[in-house]
């Protein structure tokens, strides 16, 4: 739910949050001579009597009646107004707003009680507490804020795109536009918490701890050393955490090795499943390479299309990772974009968005979907998401090689590897440094994955250069037949795009010629293997989310990987790559490749190492499907 990540969505307003001993000035506005903002503190009444600790900032310029922009945060308020106006807010500043912000109850100053669990449980007919509470904030703040137009925005980010999506279940009629940014919205299925069910292990343990340690700030976790890879190797199984490091503490750990499946615990908080229609105008906004957040907007928006008979819900998504769109985002991994893709979103979609919907200024969006195709780095438009494709199955071979030609008969049958527990894969290169403040833990979807394409227990396959762009836009899955020789185990499955090779001397014929200037060489993306998708399934899952069920002993299952929506070019020149893994740590926590009844109760005598077989044959063929979109000069 992002986290220090999401701390972005408070520092929008050039401020830091609010310390727990330092209080503002509460109740009469406040603006020294010549501040852009009027600052007032107040705690807003909601319907069970709890107060939540709200800022109010308008802008010392106003001339008339504005609209007003809500945010709402686990994270802290503002303790001032800002001296100069952020650039992730420069755009709709300009255009005038009343920006208001709020802790959710149970953080900082606002009252109540705080719980992750609570927070997103849906009560039928009526949404979850962050609908109630949100439409209690808009009745209140059309009702008692001076100089307001009477529409009301609401948008954030992470937890703060949670916060404003969960109005959509019950809007308030002042209520004109929404934008969910990175909202979570299905914490076991494929956010924050887990993918598919395979815990997130240091994401959930450190999350966790930032949010739920001390209700008045954001606590990191003290590790004993800067490579956490070894520390949670060191910690052993899930079942030690409580004992040696939580002692109960944290609710939503508990949750999480309470209920290792997608019981009736998880599928309550599954709020997004509520939106039957598309209530309010609302811009759904994602990361194609979010490490925190990277569903969530997805199926809102699609639960939203539904019915969307006045086309008022919109998708956009780009190059970013986790609430990236707000800052600068002008390269992914090395490779620069060309532009500075933050500001396109926040100039060219966001704030016409807002615009249009609170001042009545501008056009009526008359797009379904924005993306930003990476590899040609431009902009597209979208009537619908997604548009017509072609799925296409590449096929993985058992020489190592990728291509669009199924396996023939005779071709060996499988590749195979040992997977061991106790030195489990990496998720990115060590020393992997904690989660927060943000060190590398931003950037590791995109990251150059070199670092492991040589490991033994890691199966790689590439296609030969490409003679022409290929180019995907819509869903990316895998389908793989696989067995292991223990009782359950996890497949990793990685889409990569590897730039070509630059030569590191000038004249191939004189190896003794003069190389590129220092420097050069590192920055370039010079077979770099950039992440396009990736994602894991666990084996006990396979028949059923709800009621886990053995592996069979050496026998090959069919798994499938969905991998999300992509909008991507692989440029001629480029190769595709394919990798396989049984272990993502500790990103994702250890299968133990023994069956047992709950994961979260294994000993270390269940950690096993286990024998992975990927089968590459004519008749149990492994592949990824590729939305392949024929553009004029591509491939097919």
């Amino acid at each position: 739910m992002g986290g220090l990540g999401a701390l972005t969505a408070i520092l929008l307003a050039g401020a830091l949050p609010a310390a727990a001993a330092a209080a503002p000035p509460v109740g009469e506005p406040s603006a020294p001579v010549g501040a852009l903002f009027t600052y007032r503190e107040v705690m807003v009444p909601m319907r069970d009597g709890a107060r939540l600790q709200t800022v109010i900032m308008t802008p010392t310029n106003a001339t008339g009646p504005l609209p007003i922009l809500l945010t709402r945060t686990p994270y802290g308020v503002p303790d001032k107004a800002p001296a100069e106006i952020p650039p992730s807010r420069a755009a709709l500043a300009a255009d005038g707003y009343i920006f208001v912000y709020q802790n959710i109850r149970g953080r900082f100053k606002s009252e109540g009680v705080f719980s992750l669990t609570d927070d997103f449980k849906v009560t039928p007919g009526k949404g979850t507490i962050e609908t109630h509470d949100g439409w209690d904030t808009i009745d209140w703040l059309v009702k008692n804020v001076p100089g307001n137009n009477g529409r009301v925005g609401i948008f954030g980010v992470s937890y703060s795109g949670y916060t404003s999506a969960a109005t959509l279940l019950d809007p308030h009629p002042a209520l004109k536009a929404v934008s969910e940014q990175a909202s979570p919205a299905d914490d076991w299925m494929n956010d924050d918490g887990h993918r598919y069910g395979a815990l997130r292990l240091s994401y959930v343990f450190e999350y966790g701890v930032l949010e739920e340690a001390d209700k008045t700030a954001n606590t990191r976790f003290g590790f004993d050393r800067w490579d956490t890879y070894d520390w949670y190797l060191a910690a052993g199984p899930l079942s030690a955490f409580n004992d040696k490091y939580l002692h109960g503490r944290i609710g939503s750990w508990n949750d999480a090795v309470a209920h290792p499946d997608y019981d009736d615990f998880w599928q309550g908080q599954a709020w997004y499943k509520a939106i039957d229609r598309a209530r309010v105008p609302t811009l759904n906004v994602a990361g194609f390479w979010d490490q925190e957040d990277p569903w969530g907007p997805w199926q809102i928006h699609r639960r939203a299309a539904t019915s969307d008979p006045d086309g008022i819900n919109l998708m956009v998504a780009g190059p970013w990772n986790h609430g990236a769109w707000r800052r600068d985002a002008s390269k992914l991994g090395p490779m620069a974009l060309g532009q500075d893709t933050g500001q396109s979103f926040r100039r060219e979609i966001e704030a016409p968005f807002f615009a249009y919907w609170l001042h009545g200024k501008g056009q009526k969006p008359d797009y379904a979907a924005r993306m930003f195709e990476t590899g040609s780095n431009t902009w597209r438009t979208y009537k619908s998401w997604p548009p017509a494709s072609t799925p296409t199955r590449l096929y993985l071979h058992a020489d190592g090689s990728l291509s669009f030609t199924a396996p023939a008969p005779g071709e060996p049958a499988y590749r195979e590897y040992v997977s061991d527990p106790a030195n489990p894969v990496p998720y990115r290169q060590r020393p992997v440094s904690p989660t927060y403040p943000g060190g590398e833990w931003p950037d590791w979807e995109s990251a150059d994955q070199r670092f492991v394409d040589h490991r033994p227990d890691v199966l790689t396959f590439t296609s030969a250069p490409l003679e022409a762009d290929l180019t995907i836009a819509g869903a990316v899955s895998a389908e793989l037949f696989a067995s292991t020789s223990g009782t359950d185990s996890d497949f990793v499955v990685k889409l990569i795009d590897v730039f070509p090779e630059q030569p590191q001397v000038t004249r191939a014929e004189d190896p003794l010629a003069e190389g590129p200037k220092p420097g050069e060489y590192a920055r370039s993306p010079n077979g770099y293997q950039l992440p396009i998708a990736m994602e894991v399934r666990r084996g006990r899952f396979l028949r059923s989310f709800e009621r886990p069920t053995p592996l069979p002993r050496d026998k090959a299952v069919k798994w499938q990987v969905p991998l999300r929506d992509r909008d991507h070019v692989f440029r001629a020149g480029h190769r595709i790559m394919v990798q396989v893994q049984s272990s993502w740590f500790p990103v994702i926590d250890r299968n133990p490749q023994t069956f047992v009844p709950s994961i979260p109760k294994a000993t270390a005598a269940d950690y096993v190492s286990a024998r992975q077989r990927v089968y590459t044959s004519a008749s149990l063929p492994s592949f990824i499907v590729l939305p392949l979109v024929l553009r004029r000069g591509e491939i097919m």
